[in-house]
């Protein structure tokens, strides 16, 4: 069945809603896991969408994440403002602010932004700010406001996510580096994952984080990466094999710089809409230790995210 958007608006035709009735994933979680990006969308009712959003989503309730959470056995979430809401970060916050302190959030601000609401924001959970440069998901913001913006949350200690494809990364090299804060990309970059591993593209991006030690990955999201499958569908145990090799090669290199999230409820999805649960059973094959699975979902999002505990 399709799952509403409330309020005065009205799906994005061939919308996927994310996953009724996800599975109990097999591998289990160390305690203390930390799903490091999600998002909540709307309802709409509640927290309306943004007049310059790319879609118009199903609703996403704090409530269904966090119940999602405890399904998964996960302790906690890092809450990424969707493209969806724009710079209203209303719903994220208010998903923040009832979690019980078991979620922080990123938001995205605009230039106009006073110290002010950042405070509010930092005091409700907020740790960071995401720049995306998906150009069909975004209209362009220019560098130097967000250079600025940089700047001045860099005073709060928050770092900077950062959300692109892997071919516009040689053009946006020298701005990255830029960046006087911890940067976090998302999705490592969005490689190309039909050419090598060892290829040219991701060898770039290797090198980003290599030469840069602020700058981590999130080596999230195979279910938008994949080319081949298999997908994490009707109990598939070795879903996204082609993404595997690249997930892995950055945990290894970089065992205390990388983080993982589910990235429910899964936005602008076009070929498959994923089994949480064999999402999470993906974690073991890219982090393959348990040493490396207590540092991707224990150790560095706690070190990002809740340093006070650490």
């Amino acid at each position: 069945m399709s799952k509403p958007t409330s309020g005065d608006f009205t799906k994005t035709a061939g919308w996927m809603d994310w996953y009724t009735g996800p599975s109990k994933p097999r591998f289990k979680l160390p305690a203390g896991a930390v799903d490091a990006h999600c998002h909540v969308f709307g309802p709409g009712a509640e927290f309306p969408y943004a007049p310059e959003r790319k879609y118009t989503p199903c609703d996403a309730s704090k409530h269904q994440l966090y119940a999602l959470r405890d399904h998964l056995g996960f302790a906690r979430n890092v809450v990424v403002q969707a493209t969806c809401h724009g710079a209203d970060n209303r719903a994220m916050v208010d998903a923040l602010v009832n979690s019980g302190g078991k979620a922080r959030g990123v938001a995205t601000v605009k230039r106009s932004v006073s110290d002010a609401e950042i405070q509010a924001m930092h005091d409700a959970g907020v740790r960071g700010v995401r720049f995306n440069f998906v150009k069909r998901l975004v209209d362009f913001t220019p560098k130097d406001e967000l250079l600025e913006i940089a700047g001045r949350i860099a005073k709060w200690g928050w770092h900077v996510v950062i959300y692109f494809e892997a071919v516009d990364l040689p053009e946006l090299w020298d701005f990255f580096t830029a960046l006087p804060t911890t940067v976090v990309v998302d999705h490592m970059g969005r490689p190309d994952v039909s050419l090598p591993v060892d290829g040219p593209q991701f060898a770039l991006f290797e090198k980003f984080m290599r030469e840069h030690s602020n700058v981590w990955s999130k080596v999230s999201c195979p279910e938008r990466l994949s080319v081949t499958g298999p997908k994490a569908l009707n109990g598939e145990q070795n879903a996204y094999t082609d993404v595997i090799p690249f997930a892995k090669r950055i945990v290894e290199q970089f065992p205390d710089r990388v983080l993982w999230g589910t990235d429910w409820p899964h936005p602008n999805l076009k070929d498959h809409m994923p089994d949480d649960g064999l999402l999470v059973d993906f974690i073991p094959h890219i982090a393959t230790t348990p040493e490396l699975q207590q540092k991707l979902l224990v150790t560095n999002p706690m070190r990002l995210y809740w340093p006070e505990e650490v």
